[in-house]
C-alpha cells in the first residue's frame, strides 16, 4: 500500500476532537460524579450568612464583612489541604488600592488562593476562580445586607468544591483555586493576581472564571438548567501590530487561545457532563459588563467566563426589598444547587483534563501556499515536563465551522504533512496527547493562537 493510500484511509476514519480517552476518560467520569450539590449548598449558605461581603466592608469582625468571609475561605482551603496530606499551598495575594471611583479610600484587596502543584510541570498553571465580594444597588454601600448568594457565592462555593474533589488526585500540571476580591469595584483582585502570576513566572494556560453559576430562572421568563454560557475573546488583547498584520493574512480572529479553550470546554461537556449543553459566546463578556477573566486576558493569559445562560436582574446588585410584588435581592432561595453542581463538575473535568495533558504545543507553524498539501510544525518539549507525552493530534475544520470537526493522531513527531488538504480551505491546529489519553486544547498556528511557550 502506498503512503498516499494510507493517508487517504486516515482521512476517512478521522473524527472530531477526542478531548480524553482511555484511563483519563475513566478518571474524568469519576471526578464529575464526585461533585456534591449538598456541599455547595452548605458553602453558599455560609458565605451568604456574613451579611455583606462588600470590598469596603469591615474586616475585624469574625461574623460579618469581607474579612470574616475571606478568613473562612482560607480556613476551608486549609482543611481541604489537611485532608490530602498538605497537598495545597494556601496563601493570600494582596495589594492596596485607593483613589478609584469605587475605592476612594485606601483599601487592602486580599485574594485567597490554594495551589495544587503538579508532579511533572510545576509552573504550568490552570486556574479556577470565583469572587468573594458582593454588593447591593449602590456600589459604594458597604454596610447594607448583601447576601450575594448567586453573585458570587455560587462561583466561590464551586471553587471550594472543585478543590475538595481534585485534591484527592495528582496531576502533571499545577491547578490553582482562587477566591478573588474587589470584582464589583473594578476587577482589582484579578489584576493583582495576574501581576503576581507574571512575577512568579507562572505559565498560565487557562483561567476558568466562574461568575454566577446557580440561577436557572431568567428575567426573560425562561427556566433552563441544561445549558451554560462560555464567553471568550476572539483576538488576544496583547496582540502587537506585527501580529495583527500576520493574522490579517493567515486568519485567527476566532482562534485565540481563549476561544479554543471555550471549544475544549464545549467538547468536554458533551463527553462527560450529562444534560448540559454549552453556548459558546464569541465575545469577551456581556454588553457593558465585566468579569474576572478579563484582567488575565489583558495580561496575555487565556481565560473564559463560565456562567448561567439566563440571568435574573432582579437578583443582581439589588437592595433587599419588595416592590410591585417582586422580591429583589440576591438571596439563597434564588440558587439552584444542582445546577451549580453541574457547572462546577464542568470546571472539575476541564481542570483535570488540562492538568493531566502534556505540555501544550508550542511554536506551532503552518505551511502550504500554492501546494496540494498542508504541513504543520511545532516544538517538542524535553525533560521532566514531557514524561507523560505520547504524541500529537492534528485537527482541521471548514473556516465557517464553530467546532473542530476532524482530527488525526500523528504520533510523537515535530511536524506532519496532510496530503491533499489545501491550506486555503480549512483552519488547522495541533493538540498534545498524554500516555493516559488526556489531551490539551487545540493550538492554532502562529501568534494568534499561541498559548505561550
Amino acid at each position: 500500500m502506498t503512503r498516499h493510500a494510507i493517508v487517504a484511509i486516515l482521512f476517512m476514519i478521522s473524527g472530531p476532537l477526542a478531548a480524553a480517552e482511555g484511563e483519563n476518560a475513566d478518571l474524568l467520569h469519576r471526578l464529575q460524579a464526585q461533585v456534591s450539590a449538598e456541599r455547595i449548598e452548605t458553602d453558599i449558605n455560609v458565605l451568604a450568612s456574613f451579611g455583606t461581603r462588600h470590598t469596603l466592608s469591615e474586616t475585624a469582625s469574625d461574623s460579618r464583612g469581607i474579612g470574616a468571609a475571606r478568613r473562612w475561605i482560607e480556613a476551608e482551603f486549609k482543611a481541604i489541604s489537611a485532608d490530602c496530606g498538605g497537598c495545597l499551598e494556601v496563601v493570600t495575594v494582596s495589594d492596596f488600592i485607593e483613589g478609584e471611583r469605587r475605592i476612594p479610600e485606601r483599601t487592602e484587596i486580599v485574594n485567597v488562593i490554594a495551589i495544587q502543584r503538579g508532579t511533572l510541570d510545576r509552573d504550568r498553571i490552570v486556574m479556577m476562580s470565583g469572587d468573594i465580594d458582593s454588593r447591593v444597588s449602590d456600589p459604594l454601600d458597604s454596610t447594607s445586607d448583601s447576601p450575594g448568594a448567586n453573585d458570587n457565592a455560587s462561583g466561590m462555593a464551586g471553587v471550594l468544591e472543585a478543590a475538595r474533589v481534585l485534591s484527592k488526585h495528582k496531576f502533571a500540571g499545577t491547578i490553582v483555586f482562587a477566591g478573588l476580591s474587589g470584582e464589583e469595584q473594578g476587577l482589582f483582585g484579578g489584576k493583582i493576581l495576574a501581576r503576581h502570576a507574571l512575577a512568579q513566572g507562572w505559565r498560565v494556560k487557562a483561567v476558568l472564571n466562574n461568575d454566577m453559576i446557580g440561577n436557572i430562572e431568567g428575567v426573560d421568563g425562561v427556566i433552563d438548567n441544561a445549558t451554560a454560557r462560555v464567553f471568550s475573546e476572539g483576538v488576544r488583547a496583547v496582540e502587537t501590530p506585527e501580529e495583527a498584520r500576520i493574522r490579517r493574512f493567515t486568519g485567527g480572529e476566532v482562534d485565540s487561545p481563549s476561544r479554543n479553550l471555550a471549544r475544549y470546554i464545549d467538547q468536554l461537556a458533551d463527553q462527560f457532563i450529562p444534560n448540559l449543553g454549552i453556548m459558546m459566546i464569541y465575545r469577551l463578556d456581556r454588553f457593558s459588563r465585566g468579569g474576572h477573566h478579563r484582567p488575565f486576558n489583558e495580561a496575555g493569559m487565556p481565560g473564559v467566563r463560565i456562567m448561567e445562560t439566563h440571568e435574573n436582574y432582579t437578583r443582581q446588585h439589588q437592595d433587599l426589598r419588595t416592590e410591585d410584588d417582586i422580591a429583589y435581592g440576591d438571596v439563597v432561595s434564588g440558587v439552584n444547587f444542582d445546577y451549580a453542581r453541574k457547572l462546577t463538575s464542568l470546571n472539575v473535568v476541564a481542570l483535570a483534563a488540562m492538568a493531566s495533558a502534556p505540555p501544550f504545543p508550542a511554536h506551532v507553524e503552518i505551511e502550504g501556499a500554492v501546494q496540494p498539501s498542508t504541513t504543520l510544525k511545532w516544538t517538542r518539549p524535553s525533560g521532566r515536563a514531557a514524561r507523560n507525552l505520547k504524541g500529537y493530534r492534528i485537527h482541521w475544520r471548514l473556516t465557517d465551522a464553530p467546532q473542530w470537526t476532524h482530527s488525526i493522531y500523528v504520533g510523537d513527531v515535530e511536524q506532519f504533512t496532510l496530503e491533499n488538504r489545501v491550506i486555503d480551505n480549512y483552519f488547522f491546529g495541533v493538540s498534545s496527547v498524554a500516555k493516559d489519553g488526556a489531551e490539551s486544547p487545540v493550538v492554532f498556528p502562529g501568534p494568534a493562537g499561541s498559548f505561550g511557550d
